[in-house]
C-alpha cells in the first residue's frame, strides 16, 4: 500500500467485508493520472514476484491496467484506472454488498460464501441470494436495493 500510495490505494473485494474463502485475492484499487508512470512504478516495485503480469484492457469504457503476482503466498490484484478509487465499480460494489449484508445478517453471509465455493464471482452470487435479475454487476449499483433496506 505504501508504494502505491501516490495512487490512492483501497483495499477492496472480499476480505474487508469478511466473504473471502480459500482461493480469494487481495483487490488493491488505484487511481492514475499517467498509466506509464503506474505502469512502471508496480512492475518497479512488484515485478519480481511469483506469477507477476501486468495487462493493459477496457473495462466498462475505462482504460485498465490489471497487475497479478503473489506475495507471501497471497494472491494480489492490482487495479488502476483514470477514475477515482472510491468511484470505480469495485468499490462501490463493496460498499453495496457491506450494507446488504449489515441488513440480512450471518444467514446471508453464509449463503454468500457458499455460493463463492460453488464457483459463483462475487457479484453474481449477491444476485442469485437475492433474486436479482439481469446484469449483476449494474444491479448491485442500482439505489433501490437500498432504499428497499430502509423500508423493511
Amino acid at each position: 500500500m505504501e508504494t502505491l500510495q501516490a495512487f490512492d490505494p483501497v483495499l477492496a473485494g472480499t476480505i474487508p467485508i469478511n466473504i473471502d474463502i480459500e482461493n480469494s485475492d487481495l483487490d488493491i484499487i488505484c487511481c492514475f493520472t499517467d498509466k506509464y508512470n503506474f505502469k512502471m512504478v508496480a512492475t518497479k516495485a512488484f515485478g519480481g514476484f511469483e506469477d507477476f503480469e501486468l495487462a493493459d484492457t477496457l473495462i466498462n469504457g475505462q482504460e485498465t491496467v490489471i497487475i497479478n503476482f503473489i506475495i507471501e503466498g497471497w494472491p494480489v490484484e492490482v487495479f488502476g484506472q483514470y477514475v477515482p478509487s472510491r468511484q470505480q465499480y469495485a468499490y462501490r460494489h463493496m460498499l453495496m454488498e457491506h450494507q446488504l449484508l449489515q441488513h440480512y445478517g450471518e444467514a446471508f453471509r453464509q449463503q454468500i460464501i457458499t455460493l463463492k465455493k460453488q464457483g459463483y464471482k462475487t457479484e453474481p452470487a449477491f444476485a442469485k441470494a437475492l433474486g436479482l435479475s439481469g446484469n449483476p454487476y449494474q444491479a448491485l449499483l442500482n439505489p433501490e436495493l437500498l432504499s428497499g433496506l430502509k423500508t423493511k
